[in-house]
């Protein structure tokens, strides 16, 4: 597995863990998460990964990917 599909594959988990609570809200509070708890590296990746088409986020990653994204242009 290459590192940015392990980084796909956490931030799915996470968005899948949170998701319960709907898909709007697991998405900000996966945003939240990335934002708050990975190293800048792995965000620049994921953010990459995104920007290149996304392939193999969830739905609810991919929404929490651009919460992010929108963020870091902010």
């Amino acid at each position: 597995m290459s590192p940015a599909e392990k980084l796909v594959y956490m931030a799915n988990q996470i968005a899948r863990n949170l998701e319960t609570a709907g898909p709007e809200h697991a998405a900000r509070q996966t945003a939240e998460h990335i934002i708050a708890f990975w190293d800048p590296r792995m965000k620049d990746m994921i953010l990459r990964h995104f920007d290149a088409g996304g392939n193999g986020l969830s739905d609810i990653a991919r929404a929490a990917i651009a919460e992010v994204r929108a963020n870091v242009d902010a």
